[in-house]
């Protein structure tokens, strides 16, 4: 492999002491450890010094913990774009389709401690508490100046009034720049780092990796690592599933939990034909909209721009395009539908739970992407049902098998570039490098 092409930092050797590793002798390091288990830079160098298989494999040179952990930290992109090599090596092969990927994600988790992530209500539950603590404190030294009780005990009280005052800076600097950022947590460990679900109410404090693997021989083409859950996943890893196989068009597998228009639409702009899982519409007032009345049960013109009802009304639009926000200020724009003959309507006690009887239907701007992955999950139904022995079983085989459940690295490397690839070969915009898992 070149490795000055990959990006591998070369260093210069200087005319005293001894010169440096090179880079080749590092990177073989490197694998072996990951094949055989072993990350920590400490492990890996007591194993060069006693391994046999180390011996031959770096010519019984002995590189110490510092120098391999300075590797791994000094060269994320040029490690990512070995990876991208080997993917580029399978396509070689013929070992990769790269007709049909399978995309999930799993977490792992962070070295930040759920102690050290705060959120506002964990701020102020803090704040809380040393507001009554100073409370009683001060309490207590006003009952010892009536008592005139010993000067020992009044200077305890003063110590740990002291330590609450510092706590409470910590805890309001904290909230200052909670308030700062448009972003719901706050780690003092790692930056990066996110309390997020795991599974049923169990939360940990992780990274989200995204995984694409190709369906012909089901090996990995893409990983891409988040702090956040699925739902605004999706066209970043797609995008790099497609750009890794080199291919025009691409059909992705994936779980309702990446169901969003927004995402949907940009994969299908690409040439990226989505089967995502539909999310199940679910009526949660029992007195209001019955199974039959659903939204999916009218009927969208695209011509006339019109909705009729399962009663045969049409529902009308003035063409004015409202705003919805989400989380982190990620909102989408949409339209709403009405019709006046709601009024008299005979069934629009099971048609809607608004007082005034009236019915309004939203429509997205992302809902011709939502349709059109719909119909090709009830077209491909038979191929959905692949998606998960083509995908999960690789983080069975990285977190049971391999015993790798957690991060090494701290926070995202972020670089900016775009209108084309950059030095490190990489496709427009703004690439992010993740930490290693």
């Amino acid at each position: 492999m070149e490795l000055v092409e990959l990006k591998f930092q070369i260093a210069e050797s200087k005319a005293e002491g001894r010169p440096s590793f090179n880079p080749k002798i590092l990177l073989k390091l490197y694998f072996y450890g990951y094949l055989n288990g072993i990350r920590s830079s400490r492990r890996l160098e007591k194993e060069a010094i006693r391994n046999v298989e180390l011996h031959w494999l770096l010519g019984r040179l002995q590189p110490n913990y510092h120098t391999i952990a300075d590797f791994r930290k000094d060269n994320p992109v040029a490690l990512k774009n070995t990876f991208r090599l080997f993917v580029a090596f399978l396509k070689d092969l013929d070992l990769i389709g790269g007709s049909v990927v399978a995309i999930d994600g799993t977490k792992f988790r962070a070295s930040n401690s759920k102690k050290h992530t705060y959120n506002q209500k964990k701020i102020e539950r803090h704040l809380a508490y040393i507001e009554e603590k100073t409370r009683q404190y001060l309490k207590e030294l006003d009952q010892n100046d009536a008592a005139e009780q010993s000067p020992e005990k009044v200077s305890d009280i003063g110590e740990k009034m002291e330590r609450l005052k510092t706590a409470r800076i910590k805890y309001e600097t904290l909230e200052k720049q909670l308030t700062e950022t448009i972003e719901p947590q706050i780690s003092t460990t790692d930056a990066d780092a996110r309390a997020l679900l795991i599974h049923g109410q169990v939360v940990e404090v992780s990274y989200n990796q995204q995984a694409a693997v190709d369906a012909k021989h089901k090996l990995v083409v893409a990983t891409h690592t988040i702090n956040r859950n699925d739902r605004n996943a999706l066209t970043d890893i797609a995008q790099q599933a497609l750009d890794a196989t080199g291919s025009d068009a691409m059909t992705i597998l994936v779980d309702k939990g990446y169901h969003n228009g927004k995402q949907l639409q940009n994969c299908q702009k690409v040439g990226i034909e989505t089967i995502v899982s539909v999310p199940e519409l679910v009526n949660t007032n029992r007195t209001g909209t019955q199974p039959d009345y659903l939204v999916d049960k009218f009927h969208y013109d695209p011509v006339q721009d019109t909705y009729t009802c399962p009663q045969g009304e049409l529902l009308k639009t003035k063409g004015t395009w409202h705003q919805k926000k989400r989380e982190l200020n990620v909102g989408y724009q949409f339209k709403k539908y009405r019709s006046p003959a709601c009024r008299s309507c005979p069934v629009r006690d099971q048609c809607t739970g608004r007082q005034d009887g009236s019915r309004e239907i939203e429509r997205s701007e992302y809902a011709e992407a939502v349709e059109a992955n719909a119909q090709n999950y009830r077209a491909g139904k038979a191929l959905y049902r692949k998606r998960q022995e083509i995908n999960e079983h690789i983080f069975g085989t990285i977190k049971r098998q391999w015993g790798y459940n957690h991060t090494n690295l701290l926070g995202f490397r972020e670089s900016q570039w775009r209108n084309g690839p950059g030095d490190d070969g990489l496709q427009p915009e703004k690439v992010i490098e993740y930490p290693e898992i």
